[in-house]
């Protein structure tokens, strides 16, 4: 006879499905409208910040609203967010040495170009504009790419750790998992070692951010490690 499930483990249930739900919804209205988002990004008569808050958007939608809805829904304090300082600097030394794989693999496949951080794709039409608009158009990005999908990959892998408690990190490795799915991977000898990398990259990021119950070292892997080379 299948256990009846508990009340909180409902309620897990129904955070990852709003999660999984607005996630998909996002990806699926990207997927219908890139052609037309590529347009807008390289259409300079549409002013630059109204470019990037549509772009953004998306990305928002893809990465961030659903675990946003999720912890305004339980009224979650910052703490339980994983936005406290305590174990903070510990979570991203650790996130920064999982970096490290990648790095070399950037290094020895010829594709390190150098840094720039939240290089992504409106990244050069904003840092070409004025100054007051590169500044605002900046912290757009980083808001979207950088703190909101740090902030969701921790949510979503603590959301799925508690309604599956195990002893391995199920959320990190569902999370490295949706990562690869959600980003086009090549099948060459470099495309396959780029998968790899990558699921070290944000299984171990996750798991330093389980171990410090601390997002931090997540959002600053997305607005200074991920996107920048």
């Amino acid at each position: 006879m299948k256990n009846e499930l508990t009340v909180e483990q409902k309620r897990l249930e129904t955070d990852i499905e709003i999660i999984a739900f607005i996630t998909l919804a996002g990806f699926i209205l990207y997927m219908v409208l890139s052609n037309s988002l590529a347009e807008l990004i390289d259409d300079n008569k549409i002013p630059i910040l109204i470019r990037t808050i549509v772009i953004a958007f998306i990305q928002f939608s893809i990465a961030g609203l659903g675990s946003l809805i999720v912890c305004f829904k339980h009224k979650d304090t910052f703490q339980k967010m994983g936005l406290c300082r305590k174990g903070s600097i510990k979570a991203i030394l650790s996130t920064t040495l999982f970096f490290v794989p990648y790095f070399i693999y950037l290094l020895v496949s010829g594709q390190f170009n150098g840094y720039m951080p939240l290089s992504v794709l409106i990244t050069e039409h904003i840092l070409a504009d004025s100054l007051l608009n590169k500044i605002l158009g900046m912290l757009i990005v980083g808001i979207s790419w950088g703190f909101f999908e740090g902030f969701n990959y921790y949510i979503v892998s603590k959301v799925i750790n508690q309604r599956y408690p195990s002893k391995i990190n199920i959320g990190a490795i569902t999370c490295a998992f949706i990562c690869i799915l959600l980003h086009p991977f090549g099948t060459s000898f470099w495309g396959i070692i780029e998968m790899i990398v990558t699921f070290i990259f944000i299984y171990g990021m996750i798991s330093c951010a389980t171990k410090a119950k601390n997002a931090w070292g997540c959002i600053f892997a997305f607005l200074f490690l991920w996107n920048a080379f």
